[in-house]
Parts: structure tokens; sequence; C-alpha cells
């Protein structure tokens, strides 16, 4: 299975300085002297000046004089540059597709939350998507169980991702019990993950 390092995507399939030159661009719109861009880029500056220096004539990264300094910042009108950005934002097209396939799976799950590494920020290629999935009980008789629709959308997930899903799953009745446990995560869980669906932990302990 192959994987994304999604919160350093282009750094991750653009290799070497000019994937780490372009990452920095890419996070910010500001104009950025070569010495910044190297400091963050973690390079020497006359390694990283290439970088720009190539892809000025590309329309990729724009560059103007200011005094004895030169700016720099990654294009944003031409195709080329939207594809970098597009690339920076794929944990955002991915959640978007996710929304999509949450809706679509039958029975449908009363809520789906991506919490941990990927929505912090320290995931790397070789981290579990994390998802927490709160399961109707009971099932209507005669339907698919939510086990086999949350299987599915695990394996979609993960081919979306290229990434190893790790599904916690529980009933919609026992969601009172783990919101009053404060020192369990579940709050963290419900104040920073990103939902696929919309109702969160407190919401749903006000229902079940």
């Amino acid at each position: 299975m192959a994987t994304v390092d999604y919160p350093q995507p282009v750094e991750a399939l653009i290799p070497g300085v000019p994937g780490r030159v372009l990452g920095v661009l890419a996070r910010t719109e500001s104009q950025l002297t070569m010495r910044t861009v190297a400091r963050l880029a973690r390079v020497g500056i006359n390694r990283a000046a290439v970088v720009p220096n190539a892809l000025v004539s590309l329309g990729v990264v724009e560059r103007r004089a200011a005094g004895s300094a030169l700016l720099v910042q990654l294009g944003r009108a031409d195709e080329a540059s939207q594809a970098v950005l597009a690339l920076f934002g794929l944990r955002d097209l991915f959640m978007a597709r996710m929304r999509h396939e949450a809706t679509a799976i039958s029975p449908s799950p009363i809520s789906l939350i991506v919490f941990g590494s990927f929505v912090d920020g320290t995931a790397r290629a070789s981290s579990d998507l994390d998802i927490l999935a709160i399961r109707p009980i009971p099932v209507p008789g005669g339907e698919p169980t939510s086990v086999d629709s949350l299987g599915k959308l695990t394996e979609r997930a993960g081919r979306i991702t290229g990434t190893p899903v790790s599904l916690l799953a529980v009933g919609v009745g026992e969601v009172p019990r783990l919101v009053e446990r404060g020192g369990s995560g579940w709050p963290e869980i419900d104040r920073l993950g990103i939902r696929l669906l919309t109702l969160g932990l407190a919401d749903l302990a006000l229902v079940a």
C-alpha cells in the first residue's frame, strides 16, 4: 500500500530540495527572502535559490527585487502553481471525498469523526488514520449490519489515503458514559476531531 505524508505532501511527492522549497512557499501567501526560504526549508541558501530560479520562467514562482534582497512567492494564477497548491491541500481533498463516502454507505453510522495524528498535524507516512464511529443500535431487521458498512468505509478510506485505518466503533448508547470520562481523551476527540457526519459527542449524549 502506497503511503503519503499528509502534513508535508509537497515534500513527500516532490523529493529533495525542490519539494522542501515548494512546501515552504505553498504554506504562505507572503513574499519571502531566499534566506528565509532556506531557513524554513532547512537547506543551504545556495541550494534553495536554484529552485525559484528554475521555476520563475514557468510562472510557478514569482520573484522581485527589494533593495539588495530578492523576494519570492508561489504564483497563484497559472495551472502549474495551482497543482502545487492542490497537492498542499491534499488532506482537505481527502476529507471532502471521505464526507461523500460517509453519506453513501448504508446503514449509515450516526456520527463519524476523524481524530488523532491525522488531525493534529503529527501524522507521517507510517501513521494510522483514526476514525471514531458511533453506531445505531439496534439495526433494523433485514438490513446490512453497521459493522458491514463500516468495514466498507475503512476499506475505501485506506484506498483513498494509502494509509492504514484504525477504527474505533461504539454504540450510541455508550456515548453518555464516555463523554463523562474527562480523562479518557473523548472530550479532545469531540473538540479537535474532524466530523465526516455532523453530530459531535456532546450532541449524541443528548439524544442517546
